[in-house]
């Protein structure tokens, strides 16, 4: 016992050293009151910043326009801010809610209810407090497992979904290759041998955010540099905007929370039927796992792929992901 209580010390020490020249704050350039969320929402005119108390916890949401509710869902490693690009298009036709979820920005982090059943939970009464019966339903990256949720746990409420670059959770992810095979890893993505070890490092709990608390940025610029093939359309202020939201006390540990979920929700996935409603895929380098997985989900289903861009299709192609998002709520 005491040469493993060595160990850690050691271990700890090491990262203590490795990590001791990492920038802990954010760029000098920046200013965080320049990346709050009051400063955000000015850039966006016609929308504001409002708070809801929904299923025990605040949810923190940016709104504006007139119409049918469109709700966005962001993912890891970004907050609602990720759809700031096309926000003023889709507000020109409906009532845009872009929402931090459940552990995101300045959403509360409870310690719990991660599960993405619980979660879509989270946006249904949201939904309904807003004073909506139904909506249309945006996803990326995790808000995208989300997004999926509430449409199947609240179908009468879903009136269509949108899928941006990743699939649900399913039995087919406890099959994920712990090492990548022999000249297929790099820095940047190869398509046809994905490598998700952070799926694996976010199931560990307390060493990441011992790690990267307050330093959140070092991991995040390794992600947008595999995962995007723009990663300039990705700019310096956005991910400061970013690093500031999971440098924030839990954040680390709330974003980790939605991989730890990963086993209840393919849980949760086996109790669904398939979607009756109509649902798009709308990807980079998720296209071929979107059309593995939506014709085994849903009955109305079409995936189309964003040309030249990574997984994060509505920074790296705005003009694109927001046209193919139009032509299909219409």
């Amino acid at each position: 016992m005491n040469t493993i209580r060595q160990f850690r010390k050691l271990l700890y020490l090491l990262i203590a050293i490795l990590t001791a020249g990492a920038a802990t704050a954010q760029p000098a350039k920046f200013n965080l009151k320049d990346l709050s969320d009051a400063a955000l929402v000015k850039k966006l005119p016609g929308f504001s910043n409002e708070t809801a108390e929904v299923n025990g916890i605040r949810l923190h949401y940016v709104t504006g326009g007139k119409g049918d509710l469109v709700v966005l869902l962001p993912g890891w490693p970004e907050t609602w801010w990720s759809f700031s690009k096309i926000m003023p298009v889709l507000s020109q036709q409906y009532k845009v809610v872009s929402v931090d979820i459940r552990g995101m920005g300045s959403s509360d982090k409870p310690d719990s209810g991660y599960e993405k059943k619980n979660m879509a939970k989270d946006v249904y009464e949201l939904v309904r407090k807003l004073g909506y019966s139904n909506a249309y339903v945006i996803g990326h990256d995790i808000g995208a497992q989300v997004a999926f949720s509430f449409a199947a746990n609240y179908p009468a409420a879903t009136k269509k979904l949108v899928l941006l670059d990743v699939p649900h959770p399913d039995e087919s992810w406890f099959s994920l290759p712990l090492l990548p095979q022999k000249g297929t890893f790099s820095d940047e993505l190869d398509e046809a041998h994905p490598y998700l070890w952070w799926f694996a490092f976010h199931q560990v709990k307390g060493m990441p955010e011992q790690i990267l608390e307050g330093r959140a940025q070092l991991e995040h610029e390794w992600f947008f540099k595999y995962l995007a093939y723009d990663e300039k359309a990705i700019s310096a202020f956005d991910r400061a905007v970013y690093a500031a939201a999971y440098n924030q006390k839990g954040g680390v540990r709330a974003g980790n929370a939605w991989y730890q979920a990963f086993a209840q929700d393919i849980v949760d996935n086996n109790t669904y039927g398939k979607l009756d409603i109509p649902v798009i895929g709308i990807a980079g380098p998720g296209y071929g796992w979107l059309n593995a997985v939506l014709p085994v989900r849903a009955t109305d289903w079409k995936v189309v792929r964003v040309e030249g861009s990574g997984h994060f299709v509505v920074e790296e192609r705005p003009e694109a992901t927001v046209k193919y998002i139009l032509d299909f709520l219409k």
